[in-house]
């Protein structure tokens, strides 16, 4: 309620467009991490070319980001979202500097963060650094079918 600032919005926060492909990674990707999240596995799920390179368990985000850099190569896509029954009073999955440092790190292209589920934090360190790097970062709402 009085945080909601930091909750990502709908739509892109960087200047680079997505392409066909990215956005075929990006619902084959929410389509896992919803699922996973359901299963309280992970939030996080790291695509390339529509193969699932890295499923978030116990190691966290940005071990799972390097993790699927390391089987991707570069312009791995990266998408969190949040459990179905995330309680937001207490556990808020969140997104700051050093998730873009790793995602640089591994040359990974795109973040898609499920809107009005995720903190961004230093938004205007995170937007800065991603631009210098060439990575999208975009609010995502997928209604399942």
């Amino acid at each position: 309620k009085y945080l909601q600032l930091l909750l990502v919005k709908k739509g892109p926060l960087t200047p680079f467009p997505l392409t066909k492909k990215q956005w075929e990674d990006i619902r084959l990707g929410w389509k896992v991490a919803k699922k996973i999240a359901d299963m309280d596995i992970g939030q996080v799920v790291i695509v390339k070319n529509l193969t699932i390179l890295a499923i978030e368990g116990i190691e966290g985000t940005n071990q799972t980001i390097l993790r699927g850099g390391e089987w991707g190569g570069e312009g791995t896509v990266v998408v969190k979202v949040a459990r179905p029954n995330q309680d937001m009073r207490f556990d808020i999955p969140v997104v700051g500097p050093e998730t873009i440092n790793i995602m640089a790190k591994v040359k990974s292209r795109v973040l898609a963060l499920e809107v009005g589920k995720i903190f961004l934090m230093d938004k205007f360190k995170v937007i800065q650094m991603a631009k210098k790097n060439k990575i999208s970062i975009i609010g995502v709402e997928v209604k399942d079918k």
